[in-house]
């Protein structure tokens, strides 16, 4: 019976090493990739503006998408922050698939959707580690 016990609590400690591994790579991956895009909108990069603009958002907005990114970005490297990193940068991705799919672009919708549930990965993963917000 103890034998048994040592055995589940080895390969319980042996999933959450691996979860905790594949947070770490998924997290990193994410931040680069949201440092980049955030990065290139609050730079005005050509292709952002006229996205914006093609889907009729102001130009502020694109700013304001971008330095979400951007914080978001950051915040997932931030175990204790990164929790509220995905939330913001779900919010983000939300956004994204609602503004392909009421353009009739549901194949462009894949890579928000995807990214998302990566991010309710990251977000769920987190929960426990994120510093409560206070009253």
């Amino acid at each position: 019976m103890a034998h048994r016990d040592a055995v589940n609590d080895a390969k319980e400690v042996a999933m959450t090493k691996g979860r905790s591994i594949a947070v770490w790579v998924i997290s990193v991956l994410l931040a680069a990739l949201y440092l980049f895009t955030g990065g290139t909108k609050l730079a005005g990069m050509q292709m952002y503006v006229e996205a914006f603009a093609k889907y009729g958002y102001p130009d502020w907005f694109r700013l304001v998408v971008g330095a979400a990114e951007v914080t978001g970005a950051v915040l997932l490297l931030v175990p204790r922050a990164a929790l509220y990193g995905a939330i913001m940068l779900s919010v983000v991705m939300i956004g994204a698939t609602v503004t392909h799919l009421t353009h009739q672009e549901a194949p462009n919708a894949v890579v928000p959707i995807v990214l998302f549930v990566l991010l309710a990965f990251v977000a769920a993963s987190r929960r426990e580690t994120a510093v409560p917000a206070r009253a």
